[in-house]
């Protein structure tokens, strides 16, 4: 079967990276017969001026947006179209705007031991859905072990530097890309596609990616190679 690499670059408090996680899952489920995915995470911080301890979210994101009205009018909006995907966003659930960095480190580690999807998935219904405070080391702990990490392991991680050379590099790499919002999605290394694309739109963009590898991997009548 043929397969296609999707690298997808998102931040965990990038309401539009959860939403298109959602459809770009669903595209994949329905090409699921023809094509096989191999797909990873790569980091970008929204917010990397954000202190460790976090911040109050709503007063962070009404001053980055211009005001009250402009966030409300905004967070209503995202959380009406993650409804269409089946995401309950509560804005009212969440308080603290966190750095993301420790989060990231920890979606590299469970990338290492074949859990990335999972924690991905958990961090960002952690914090849009849940309410849950992800500048506390302990709830980035808990999310983790529960995902089937082990909890000695991921303590001594948190508790370390290990992984932040490598997040850095590859949010340095990104930026190389000319990666300058989230989501952004890499096919097989060479494709960029840029935002929260419908589901269809997803479709079009593998099967069209897909076939043009097919193609080149095939032999015909004047091929010089076969």
């Amino acid at each position: 079967m043929q397969k296609i690499k999707i690298d997808i670059v998102s931040d965990v408090v990038c309401p539009w990276c959860y939403i298109g996680k959602r459809r770009i899952e669903k595209a994949m489920d329905s090409l699921k017969d023809r094509f096989e995915f191999e797909v990873s995470y790569l980091p970008f911080e929204l917010n990397a001026q954000v202190p460790k301890a976090g911040l109050d979210q709503k007063q962070y994101l009404a001053d980055k947006f211009g005001g009250d009205d402009r966030f409300k009018q905004l967070s209503q909006h995202v959380t009406s179209v993650a409804a269409t995907e089946g995401l309950k966003f509560d804005f009212d659930k969440q308080k603290v705007m966190p750095n993301t960095r420790d989060a990231h480190r920890v979606i590299w580690l469970a990338r290492q031991e074949g859990k990335q999807l999972a924690v991905k998935e958990a961090l960002m219904k952690a914090y849009f859905e849940d309410g849950v405070d992800l500048s506390k080391t302990e709830n980035l702990l808990a999310i983790a072990v529960a995902c089937g990490l082990s909890e000695q392991r991921v303590s001594a991680f948190l508790n370390s530097d290990e992984g932040l050379k490598e997040v850095m590099a590859m949010e340095h790499l990104n930026q190389q890309r000319g990666v300058s919002g989230v989501p952004f999605y890499i096919i097989n290394d060479q494709y960029g596609i840029s935002g929260a694309q419908p589901a269809d739109v997803f479709v079009q963009a593998l099967t069209q990616i897909g076939s043009e590898v097919e193609a080149a991997n095939a032999c015909d009548v004047d091929s010089k190679a076969c």
